[in-house]
C-alpha cells in the first residue's frame, strides 16, 4: 500500500482550517530535499504555519508539501518532502497528529546520503504494530 502520511496531512490540514484554527507542521530539516529558511531551524527542526493567511499556493501531494511564504520579509519557495513532516497540529489547542515510521514509506537517508537497510533485521519485521495515545 502507498504511505498514508500525505492523505493524513491533507485531511488534518482541512480539519484544522474547517475549525477556524491555524495549522502548523513540524519538519525535520535534516532530510534530503527539504528547502526551508535555515535561519529559522532549531535543533534540526522547523515549525511552519501553513494557514492560507501565511502562505501562497499551498500544494500537498503524495510527494511533498510546497508553498510560497515570506520569512523576515524575504519571499521564499518552501519545499518539504512528505517523509520530513513529523507532525501537524492546530496552534491554538495542540490537536493534531505526530507521525512515526510507516510501512511502505521510504526510509530517510543517512546524513551521508546512503540508506541504512542493514539496520533492519528479520526480527524487526516480526514485531506487532502498536498504537500510542497522544494527548
Amino acid at each position: 500500500m502507498t504511505p498514508s502520511r500525505p492523505y493524513l496531512v491533507r485531511a488534518l490540514n482541512d480539519w484544522i482550517l474547517d475549525n477556524d484554527l491555524t495549522p502548523y507542521i513540524v519538519v525535520d530539516a535534516g532530510i534530503q530535499g527539504v528547502s526551508v529558511p535555515e535561519d529559522y531551524v532549531t535543533n534540526g527542526q522547523i515549525i511552519l504555519n501553513v494557514s492560507p493567511g501565511a502562505v501562497n499556493d499551498l500544494l500537498i501531494d503524495g510527494d511533498a508539501v510546497g508553498f510560497k511564504a515570506r520569512f523576515g520579509g524575504v519571499p521564499m519557495q518552501v519545499y518539504v518532502p512528505i517523509i520530513a513532516i513529523m507532525a501537524i497540529y492546530a496552534k491554538e489547542n495542540g490537536q493534531g497528529m505526530v507521525f512515526g515510521a510507516e510501512p511502505g514509506a521510504p526510509e530517510p537517508p543517512n546524513p551521508d546520503g546512503t540508506s541504512d537497510s542493514s539496520a533492519k533485521s528479520p526480527d524487526h519485521l516480526s514485531h506487532k504494530p502498536s498504537l500510542k495515545i497522544v494527548k
